[in-house]
């Protein structure tokens, strides 16, 4: 008996979302700085090809909507101007008593990330639900499951500061996750210029 086609992983629409990308220097000064705490916190640590910064999540994807995801992406970017940013620190979401993700946050003084997280929303909103937290720049490096109180493994680690030159962000990217038991694999399948 042949298999329902909608059972097959390519009938399902793609998960997809958008970021923007970080510079090579900036992922070795992370490498460094999570080399000292890999082995004291029992988590599920991410390699350095998922470390982006997600400024808008869309999930899953029909490809109708595709057309309408890639116009909203060349407005965010036309409307917006590379601008640089650097490594912070290390922090975990939502606190170290229970700390569910570790990141390495971004510092973004002016606000950009999240206006070109804003300019998305606005034109996705009638087909994707809008963010309502607001974007606190980060790449994530661990997670927890279940959360954990830091401070059994590791009380060191929140604050800990991650030194690398400072580096321009200049192309919004489109991604594509693919989902598998050896972890999460990345595709970027479109990208547009800042200020284009």
């Amino acid at each position: 008996m042949a298999r329902d086609r909608a059972a097959r992983p390519e009938a399902k629409p793609p998960r997809l979302f958008f970021a923007f990308d970080v510079s090579d220097a900036a992922k070795d000064a992370v490498e460094r700085v999570v080399a000292e705490h890999r082995s004291r916190v029992p988590a599920r640590w991410t390699g350095r090809s998922g470390w982006h910064v997600t400024v808008k999540f869309l999930g899953r994807t029909w490809p109708r909507l595709v057309p309408e995801v890639e116009a909203a992406a060349a407005a965010a970017a036309s409307a917006s101007r590379r601008f640089g940013t650097s490594l912070d620190a290390l922090g975990v979401f939502p606190s170290a008593k229970r700390a569910r993700v570790v990141w390495v946050g971004l510092k973004d003084p002016d606000r950009r990330f999240g206006s070109v997280a804003a300019d998305l929303d606005r034109a996705l909103e009638d087909y994707f639900v809008p963010e309502r937290r607001p974007v606190t720049p980060h790449l994530t490096v661990a997670r927890l499951n279940p959360p954990r109180d830091l401070g059994e493994f590791d009380s060191d680690l929140v604050g800990t500061p991650v030194d690398a030159e400072p580096f321009d962000v200049d192309r919004l990217v489109l991604y594509r996750s693919h989902l598998s038991p050896a972890g999460a694999r990345y595709e970027a399948i479109g990208s547009w210029p800042l200020g284009a």
